[in-house]
């Protein structure tokens, strides 16, 4: 099981080539897109180079729709799915994926939390049979949820606690998400996760994990018919509860002002600077927004020839690396990041003023037409290589419908890239890419902060 992650974008580029220019390739699968008689939808992406299947079911909830005081209980269920059913005993469906020589997993971010396996595709039945029993017949003691809670706990110990570079990120995204609950942690705080219970696993198991709420995606050697098939006679027979449950979240505000995060430890060995912006994501943005940024990301810090790698790392030797992405499959506004390592004898803030200088400069200048063509053409090409891996296509669709987005929106990915001008880019660097948006983070090693305090 593991946990998404705000600082580890899911992507979900679209499937079919850009049509003018960026890349050339041929056009990716035929996705089919149905919905159950009780809400379920459910999506076939065929791949039929080897007898495999990619079964995944998504819930459209994560961390970002924990109750007020219950962080972590997303993540906390994410674990507790696995603890058997009134149908079968703990462990059950895990030995039948290992019997099977199958793969499976979880995984809980922001937005959704997703359950799936990978297995001989003649096996799909049987993986849909038990995944429906556990969407509707979960069977959770306090002799269960108990020592699981400590599991959890001892997972934010190793994962965060003892991590000063997550302690970091953790602190920035608190900054950045005053209001939002993307502000909080995935895996939840750690006085919250302590007071988790039965009861409330129990209510949010009731309020999220139904088949209105369901989306079940299936990659690999079938076809949509025998799919709809299985997945009517197995999961359409879980019955309707009504409307799926709305996510009102509050907006976060616009910020107004700078912030800087430092986080201080002796376990840290290598300095580095790190800036998290506030940014619209492809459900939030206005048209071409999301795109603008995704090249911007690029452009910025996406490889060798970007812009703060050949600055500062080939150039000035201020770094020794750099980088940026762009985290904009979210249902509501999300982040831009970029981080630099500092070369030796740099301070983080010198490096700050240098990154600043440069993203403030891409913002009033044009976009060079080489530039932009190569990082098209790179953005798509990625995708396009990608379609390699029928997993990586079953989470690009899972992560853009439980954030709001279609499959003719992933579809159709490449195709709006291809039309995003330079000026659009320049446009959204200049208006989303500013100090007062962005929060800084610099994570320091215990002694260097001291020197600081000391000289100050």
């Amino acid at each position: 099981m593991s946990l998404g992650s705000s600082a580890v974008p899911v992507s979900a580029p679209g499937l079919t080539p850009a049509s003018s220019g960026a890349a050339a390739a041929a056009p990716g699968p035929q996705i089919s897109h149905h919905r159950l008689d009780n809400g379920m939808e459910v999506v076939v992406i065929p791949d039929h180079r080897a007898p495999v299947v990619t079964h995944m079911v998504w819930y459209r909830n994560g961390s970002a729709d924990d109750p007020l005081g219950k962080s972590g209980i997303a993540h906390f269920l994410e674990h507790l799915m696995f603890k058997g059913t009134r149908n079968h005993p703990q462990g059950a469906f895990s030995e039948i994926v290992a019997e099977l020589g199958g793969q499976e997993n979880a995984f809980t971010s922001n937005d959704y939390t997703a359950y799936y396996q990978r297995v001989p595709k003649e096996h799909l039945r049987v993986m849909m049979g038990f995944e429906a029993d556990r969407m509707t017949n979960l069977v959770l003691t306090d002799e269960i949820v108990a020592p699981e809670r400590d599991v959890v706990l001892e997972e934010r110990r190793m994962r965060t606690d003892g991590d000063p570079g997550s302690q970091l990120s953790e602190a920035v995204h608190a900054a950045l998400y005053t209001h939002h609950p993307y502000g909080k942690p995935i895996i939840g705080w750690q006085h919250e996760i302590e007071s988790l219970s039965r009861e409330d696993a129990l209510a949010y198991y009731e309020r999220f994990y139904t088949p209105e709420n369901a989306i079940l995606i299936v990659a690999g050697d079938v076809e949509a018919q025998e799919v709809l098939a299985l997945a009517r006679e197995t999961y359409g027979a879980i019955p309707a509860r009504g409307e799926a449950p709305q996510r009102r979240r509050p907006r976060e505000p616009g910020p107004r002002a700078h912030r800087i995060v430092t986080l201080a430890d002796g376990k840290v060995e290598q300095p580095t600077h790190q800036r998290v912006y506030l940014v619209p994501s492809y459900r939030t943005g206005a048209p071409g927004e999301a795109e603008a940024l995704e090249i911007a990301a690029h452009l910025i810090g996406g490889g060798p020839t970007s812009l703060l790698y050949r600055k500062l790392v080939m150039e000035e030797r201020v770094a020794v690396s750099a980088g940026a992405y762009y985290y904009g499959t979210a249902l509501d506004d999300s982040a831009f990041y970029t981080w630099t390592v500092p070369a030796p004898g740099v301070t983080l803030e010198q490096l700050d003023a240098k990154v600043e200088a440069l993203i403030a400069g891409m913002g009033r200048a044009p976009v060079a037409g080489e530039d932009l063509a190569r990082a098209k053409m790179r953005l798509v090409a990625d995708a396009v290589y990608a379609q390699d891996n029928q997993s990586s296509l079953a989470r690009w669709y899972g992560a853009a419908l439980t954030t709001g987005e279609t499959v003719e929106a992933v579809r159709t990915w490449a195709d709006r890239i291809d039309a995003a001008s330079g000026a659009d880019v320049q446009a959204a660097m200049a208006k989303w890419l500013t100090r007062k948006r962005c929060v800084t983070g610099y994570l320091t090693p215990e002694d260097a902060q001291d020197d600081a305090q000391a000289e100050s």
